[in-house]
């Protein structure tokens, strides 16, 4: 029997899930997670979380294992033509700074690749 909340999920919803479960089958000691910052949130889900330092346009995926280039990988992730917003945008360009490779896809063959190469190039 399927999950009755699965028909809630979203196209970017499902991309993140594949791309999640593509890293921890490919390369399973990665170290690596999603960055929950989206959603509805109540007023004092709002508070709480700006109250404890959650920052707006964090990368969707975030991996944390280094390769022998790059501090770690962060891809922001996109459903159709949306593309990145002015946070997202602004974390992508501070985290290439700090030595990241980042990127934003709407594609899970892109983002494959992506990671892929990523992982290529490890230490």
């Amino acid at each position: 029997m399927a999950n009755p909340y699965y028909k809630y999920l979203g196209k970017e919803d499902r991309l993140q899930h594949n791309v999640m479960k593509y890293i921890s089958v490919q390369y399973p000691t990665a170290l690596f997670t999603h960055v929950s910052n989206e959603g509805k949130r109540s007023k004092f889900e709002q508070f709480k979380l700006k109250y404890l330092g959650t920052k707006a346009g964090v990368p969707d995926v975030m991996v944390f294992t280094p390769n022998k280039n790059r501090n770690g990988l962060a891809i922001e992730l996109k459903a159709g033509y949306n593309k990145p917003t002015e946070n997202q945008k602004l974390w992508l360009d501070l985290l290439s700074n700090c030595n990241w490779s980042v990127h934003w896809s709407n594609d899970f063959d892109e983002c494959k690749s992506i990671i892929d190469n990523y992982f290529k190039d490890e230490l």
